[in-house]
Protein backbone atom coordinates (compact mmCIF):
# COMPACT_ATOMS: atom_id res chain seq x y z
CA UNK A 1 0.00 0.00 0.00
CA UNK A 2 1.42 3.71 -0.84
CA UNK A 3 0.59 6.63 0.84
CA UNK A 4 1.00 10.27 -0.43
CA UNK A 5 1.27 12.89 2.92
CA UNK A 6 0.94 16.89 1.75
CA UNK A 7 1.67 19.25 4.06
CA UNK A 8 0.87 22.70 3.47
CA UNK A 9 2.27 26.27 4.23
CA UNK A 10 4.33 26.68 7.64
CA UNK A 11 4.16 23.11 8.78
CA UNK A 12 7.63 23.24 8.09
CA UNK A 13 8.36 25.38 11.04
CA UNK A 14 6.28 22.91 13.55
CA UNK A 15 8.64 22.77 16.25
CA UNK A 16 8.73 26.42 16.50
CA UNK A 17 5.05 27.40 16.60
CA UNK A 18 2.49 27.54 19.25
CA UNK A 19 2.99 24.56 21.13
CA UNK A 20 -0.54 24.53 22.83
CA UNK A 21 -2.28 24.26 19.22
CA UNK A 22 0.61 22.48 16.89
CA UNK A 23 2.22 20.23 19.71
CA UNK A 24 6.26 20.23 20.27
CA UNK A 25 7.15 17.62 17.51
CA UNK A 26 8.59 19.12 13.81
CA UNK A 27 7.40 17.62 10.94
CA UNK A 28 10.13 15.44 10.58
CA UNK A 29 9.66 13.78 13.69
CA UNK A 30 5.62 13.47 12.88
CA UNK A 31 6.84 12.10 8.85
CA UNK A 32 9.13 9.31 11.48
CA UNK A 33 6.08 8.60 13.74
CA UNK A 34 3.66 8.21 10.72
CA UNK A 35 6.45 5.54 8.95
CA UNK A 36 6.54 3.56 12.45
CA UNK A 37 3.08 3.47 13.39
CA UNK A 38 2.67 2.05 10.12
CA UNK A 39 5.72 -0.09 8.88
CA UNK A 40 3.69 -1.85 5.98
CA UNK A 41 3.04 1.38 4.13
CA UNK A 42 5.42 3.13 1.70
CA UNK A 43 4.95 6.13 2.34
CA UNK A 44 5.95 9.36 0.44
CA UNK A 45 5.47 13.35 1.92
CA UNK A 46 5.85 16.47 0.48
CA UNK A 47 5.51 19.67 1.51
CA UNK A 48 5.42 23.28 0.30
CA UNK A 49 4.54 26.58 1.25
CA UNK A 50 2.72 27.68 -1.95
CA UNK A 51 0.02 26.91 -3.33
CA UNK A 52 0.52 26.14 -6.82
CA UNK A 53 3.33 23.21 -5.89
CA UNK A 54 0.66 21.98 -4.12
CA UNK A 55 -2.24 21.72 -6.41
CA UNK A 56 0.24 20.74 -8.92
CA UNK A 57 1.04 17.94 -6.92
CA UNK A 58 -2.51 16.80 -6.35
CA UNK A 59 -3.35 17.33 -10.49
CA UNK A 60 -0.22 14.89 -11.16
CA UNK A 61 -1.30 11.66 -8.44
CA UNK A 62 -0.07 8.47 -9.57
CA UNK A 63 0.39 5.62 -8.07
CA UNK A 64 -0.89 6.29 -4.36
CA UNK A 65 -3.64 4.07 -2.88
CA UNK A 66 -4.72 7.23 -0.50
CA UNK A 67 -4.04 10.67 0.26
CA UNK A 68 -3.53 12.59 3.28
CA UNK A 69 -3.10 16.26 3.34
CA UNK A 70 -2.83 19.08 6.11
CA UNK A 71 -4.01 22.02 4.22
CA UNK A 72 -2.75 24.60 6.99
CA UNK A 73 -4.33 28.03 6.66
CA UNK A 74 -5.24 27.38 2.75
CA UNK A 75 -7.80 25.47 4.52
CA UNK A 76 -9.63 28.48 4.94
CA UNK A 77 -9.92 30.33 1.73
CA UNK A 78 -8.67 28.03 -0.96
CA UNK A 79 -11.20 27.50 -3.33
CA UNK A 80 -8.32 26.96 -6.32
CA UNK A 81 -6.95 23.87 -3.38
CA UNK A 82 -10.70 22.79 -3.17
CA UNK A 83 -10.86 22.47 -6.84
CA UNK A 84 -7.86 20.08 -7.04
CA UNK A 85 -8.92 18.53 -3.85
CA UNK A 86 -12.21 17.27 -5.46
CA UNK A 87 -10.84 15.86 -8.57
CA UNK A 88 -8.35 13.29 -6.59
CA UNK A 89 -9.93 9.83 -7.17
CA UNK A 90 -8.37 7.76 -4.17
CA UNK A 91 -9.34 7.59 -0.81
CA UNK A 92 -8.27 11.11 0.56
CA UNK A 93 -8.48 12.39 4.21
CA UNK A 94 -7.78 15.89 5.68
CA UNK A 95 -6.37 16.39 8.87
CA UNK A 96 -5.04 19.23 11.41
CA UNK A 97 -3.18 19.19 14.58
CA UNK A 98 -5.45 21.70 16.23
CA UNK A 99 -8.90 21.90 16.65
CA UNK A 100 -9.67 24.52 14.11
CA UNK A 101 -13.65 24.72 15.07
CA UNK A 102 -12.17 25.97 18.84
CA UNK A 103 -9.74 28.80 17.55
CA UNK A 104 -10.56 32.02 16.26
CA UNK A 105 -13.70 32.22 13.74
CA UNK A 106 -11.89 32.74 10.64
CA UNK A 107 -10.05 29.10 10.87
CA UNK A 108 -13.75 27.23 11.82
CA UNK A 109 -14.19 27.14 7.80
CA UNK A 110 -12.48 24.21 6.14
CA UNK A 111 -13.31 24.17 2.38
CA UNK A 112 -11.52 20.45 1.91
CA UNK A 113 -13.51 18.63 4.91
CA UNK A 114 -16.97 17.75 2.99
CA UNK A 115 -14.87 16.23 -0.19
CA UNK A 116 -12.73 14.32 2.58
CA UNK A 117 -13.97 10.44 3.00
CA UNK A 118 -12.21 10.99 6.67
CA UNK A 119 -11.73 14.64 8.52
CA UNK A 120 -9.63 14.69 11.66
CA UNK A 121 -8.42 17.41 13.80
CA UNK A 122 -7.37 18.43 17.39
CA UNK A 123 -5.47 15.25 18.04
CA UNK A 124 -2.03 17.25 17.20
CA UNK A 125 0.33 14.38 15.79
CA UNK A 126 -2.08 11.66 16.54
CA UNK A 127 -4.56 13.79 14.19
CA UNK A 128 -2.45 12.16 11.10
CA UNK A 129 -2.33 8.79 12.76
CA UNK A 130 -5.80 8.53 12.98
CA UNK A 131 -6.83 10.07 9.72
CA UNK A 132 -4.64 7.24 8.13
CA UNK A 133 -5.91 4.56 10.55
CA UNK A 134 -9.72 5.56 9.19
CA UNK A 135 -8.34 5.73 5.49
CA UNK A 136 -6.69 2.33 5.35
CA UNK A 137 -10.13 0.69 7.29
CA UNK A 138 -12.07 2.14 3.83
CA UNK A 139 -13.63 -1.01 2.41
CA UNK A 140 -13.78 -0.94 -1.86
CA UNK A 141 -10.94 0.85 -3.70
Amino acid sequence: MKGLIINGPNLNMLGKREKEHYGSLTLKEINNLIKNEFPNVSFKFFQSNYEGAIIDRLQNLKGYDFLVINPGALAHYSVALRDAFMLVKIKKGVCHLSNIEEREEFRKIDLLKDLADVYVCGLKEKSYIEVIKKIINIKGE
